[in-house]
């Protein structure tokens, strides 16, 4: 961003205090200054007590100093006014006001960020994206990559914004944004005749590379590849959606892909009412809840044999006429034979319908 834009605003305070006002980079370098003679000098002892105040007002060697709002954990702007009394911080916290402003109008109007972020927040109509691509020389034809982070946990600390932008540090065809309170995106420019696996190698190293102590901290959700700007929104919502699809259905993978979310994706977007006569239709003879946890075992581990019943016995570790015991206890409780591909498809949706309102806090 350029200096001149906080040059203009610093100058207009002259005619309404008589404290020095101006602006430091997150190098501490004075880039613009209400004194000229101030332009260009070093200021980094400076950089880490302002970081360290986390936004609010720092006095220091007769100076007052605040970061300005940013998007990373790190200030990349920061005001500072001479004087380290009450009158100096009122001033600098109004004179931050009026340049925060100043560069936010400036980054909606220059800064390729921006408008990436507006593209995916649905804040700017389509046809406003070829005009605005074209001021801005952002490419609108070319596939790129839109993706989710979000934590594990929601008592966790913020996502390391700045280790993901290290990752991809291309700033003009790579962009990471926080967006809402956890979340950050990253909309990463692929190669020619990328696909869903060339997605999921760069979710994977960003899981990887956020991980603590070897544990996972984050999860990563993939849209369907973007081949145009106006792609962008559509694959940000299904980044978002699969990491809560796949929260309730595929609890022990951290990188999901919308393209293989499945049938769970469907379930996700019925009404919970629908899901409840779903169920109350499925088992008129006892509630899935009759069933106890060695059944439902035996289930699970019957689909992920493909309904073979020699290969499930050997998996777990009982003759092949006990499992077809437990598979004949099973219809006698619920009515549906698993060994018959339709019932059991049945099976399998119910199962996911319960766990689906189950995340709901639904009783069924």
């Amino acid at each position: 961003m350029s200096g001149r834009i906080f040059q203009n605003v610093v100058l207009q305070f002259k005619e309404t205090t008589d404290r020095t006002i101006g602006v430091i980079d997150s190098e501490g370098t004075v880039i613009a200054c209400s004194e000229l003679t101030g332009i260009g000098k070093k200021w980094t002892k400076y950089v880490e007590p302002i970081a360290a105040a986390e936004g609010n007002c720092v006095t220091m060697e007769g100076k007052t100093f605040k970061a300005m709002p940013g998007w990373g954990t790190h200030f990349d702007y920061a005001v500072f006014t001479s004087g380290d009394d009450s009158v100096g911080r009122t001033v600098c916290s109004m004179a931050c006001v009026a340049l925060n402003a100043a560069k936010v109008y400036y980054e909606e109007k220059h800064d390729k960020g921006s408008f990436i972020k507006n593209i995916i927040s649905d804040n700017i109509l389509i046809s406003d994206i070829y005009m605005r691509a074209k001021e801005l020389h952002v490419a609108a034809e070319v596939p790129r990559g839109v993706f989710v982070i979000r934590p594990v946990d929601d008592r966790a600390e913020a996502i390391p914004v700045d280790v993901v932008q290290n990752m991809f540090p291309d700033r003009q065809n790579d962009f990471v944004l926080s967006v809402g309170d956890d979340d950050v995106a990253l909309i990463h420019q692929m190669p020619e005749g990328a696909c869903g696996k060339d997605l999921e190698k760069v979710a994977a190293s960003i899981e990887e590379a956020l991980r603590v102590d070897g544990e996972s901290t984050v999860f990563v959700g993939i849209g369907t590849l973007a081949l145009h700007l106006r792609d962008l929104a559509k694959a940000y919502k299904e980044a978002q959606i699969a990491i809560e699809v796949g929260k309730v259905f595929d609890t022990e993978r951290y990188v999901i892909n919308y393209e293989n979310l499945g049938i769970g994706r469907l379930i996700y977007q019925l009404p919970t009412t629908l899901c409840e006569m779903f169920l109350q239709e499925v088992f008129k003879k006892n509630p899935i809840d009759a069933l106890d946890q060695e059944t439902l075992f035996t289930i699970y581990k019957f689909f992920e044999n493909n309904l073979n019943v020699s290969e499930t016995a050997r998996k777990l570790f009982v003759h092949r006429n006990t499992l077809v015991y437990r598979l004949e206890k099973i219809k006698k409780l619920t009515g549906l034979d698993l060994r018959e591909f339709d019932d059991a498809i049945t099976f399998k949706v119910a199962l996911m319908v319960k766990k689906y309102l189950t995340s709901r806090g639904i009783d069924a």
